[in-house]
């Protein structure tokens, strides 16, 4: 017998169907709400409501369960790389051998961009935000690929998927070269994905680019952690964009402007500003570790625990054996990550935070691993945006093939009532 759920409004009863997911996650079905009783359900920031039905990800917060398509992030980071994850996260299964070498091929074939993208960019001034750079760049393949991609074509789908693919990393390159005076370039059709996004990055001029192998596993665990999360407020963005029937381009843009926000994509960046600022300030962690337990004092500990997550986040479990790794391999020496560090034991000690799960999130430990890698703090949400791309493209290219309507939410009006207009000599 199927479930239901019965609302009462008025002394009139309601009764709406319950949908119960694979991991026996419940929803009520309201979509005869407001046709049945003229109410509609008000949920600010949309924490408890469920805008689609989606088999991409699966996230509970509540054990720290991160899940691509039924695999756990743990084994996908230990085991596949990324380019393996964005062909799962896209087409629902890991990819074969010969899918995987065809999936990078066809990549490799679109990773050049139109001569005159380099004009758009030559007008963006060096102090430009690379995340506004970016997302200008994203919007601007529309009109050097203007066809509208035919869902219901596999090869017309599957066309776009590998061409943002390829594109995006150069884009993402460029904004970095841009704002450091550096020559744009391409990559190297003998290295792989995550290889040639870092040699596009930080080539020298005059200078042959040498292979990091700690630094690039470091790079492609960082992007498969990043990949999806459900529907956060950027893929959000990008689905509800895209069921406007915007194209798959104007909707990553979309992604990208959501992404940017300090409270989303920018935390990482917010991590490293914030122990900056500690480190300016003398270095005392233990001082800081008590301002943030100080209920009146405005200073906010950036980086512990998370807004889905009650327990650890799994992403970070992970990305903390590699920030190690990475610190010890490197031989980085840095006041700002021994601060990095020295917050971390003492949060991992302390009885305030344990009790009240506030953990060392994903964001504090990328947000370390980048610094030590060199990459400037105004390219965290870059890379963050490089990570999530494929699963941007998943959740773009469920909602349209699944035929989800426009997105076009309600609200509850508490403006004026209905007011008579006077002309202005008698306002």
């Amino acid at each position: 017998m199927s479930k239901v759920a019965t609302l009462e409004i008025d002394g009139k009863r309601y009764e709406f169907p319950v949908v119960e997911g694979t991991e026996n996650e419940l929803g009520i079905n309201i979509k005869s709400l407001r046709g049945e009783s003229g109410a509609i359900t008000l949920d600010p920031g949309f924490k408890n409501t469920g805008s689609c039905e989606s088999g991409i990800t699966f996230l509970d917060g509540e054990k720290g369960i991160l899940r691509y398509r039924g695999y756990a992030i743990e084994d996908l980071a230990e085991k596949a790389d990324f380019l393996e994850v964005a062909y799962l996260l896209i087409f629902g299964d890991l990819p074969s051998k010969e899918q995987l070498e065809k999936f990078y091929d066809d990549i490799k074939e679109q990773s050049t961009v139109d001569e005159e993208m380099k004009k758009i960019l030559d007008g963006f001034p060096k102090a430009a935000h690379p995340m506004g750079v970016l997302s200008s760049l994203t919007s601007a393949l529309v009109a050097f690929n203007p066809s509208c991609v035919d869902v219901s074509s596999e090869q017309d789908m599957y066309n776009a998927i590998v061409k943002i693919l390829g594109k995006f990393p150069v884009l993402a390159a460029w904004t970095l070269r841009k704002k450091h005076s550096l020559p744009l370039n391409y990559g190297d059709d003998s290295l792989g994905y995550v290889e040639n996004l870092h040699k596009m990055m930080f080539e020298k001029p005059g200078k042959k680019y040498e292979v990091n192998q700690s630094v690039i596993d470091a790079l492609d665990k960082l992007l498969i952690l990043h990949a999806d999360h459900e529907q956060n407020c950027s893929t959000s963005t990008v689905r509800m964009v895209g069921s406007s029937h915007a194209g798959l381009f104007a909707s990553i843009s979309a992604g990208i402007s959501a992404l940017w926000g300090p409270l989303h994509g920018g935390a990482n960046q917010a991590v490293i500003e914030m122990l900056e600022k500690i480190k300016e300030d003398g270095g005392d962690t233990k001082k800081f570790m008590a301002k943030a337990k100080d209920k009146d004092d405005p200073f906010r500990l950036m980086g512990f625990g998370h807004r889905v997550y009650k327990n650890f986040d799994p992403r970070a479990k992970i990305i903390k054996k590699s920030a190690d790794e990475v610190l010890g391999q490197l031989g980085v020496e840095d006041p700002v990550l021994d601060i990095a560090k020295g917050l971390e034991k003492e949060a991992l000690e302390d009885q305030y935070f344990v009790d009240r799960k506030l953990y060392p999130n994903v964001d504090f430990y990328s947000g370390i691993i980048y610094r030590a890698l060199g990459i400037p703090v105004e390219m965290f949400t870059v890379m963050f945006a490089l990570g999530r791309l494929p699963g941007w493209i998943a959740q773009w290219r469920e909602m349209r093939l699944n035929k989800e309507p426009i997105g076009r939410p309600r609200q509850i009006y508490t403006g004026h009532t209905h007011r008579e207009f006077q002309a202005v000599d008698k306002r």
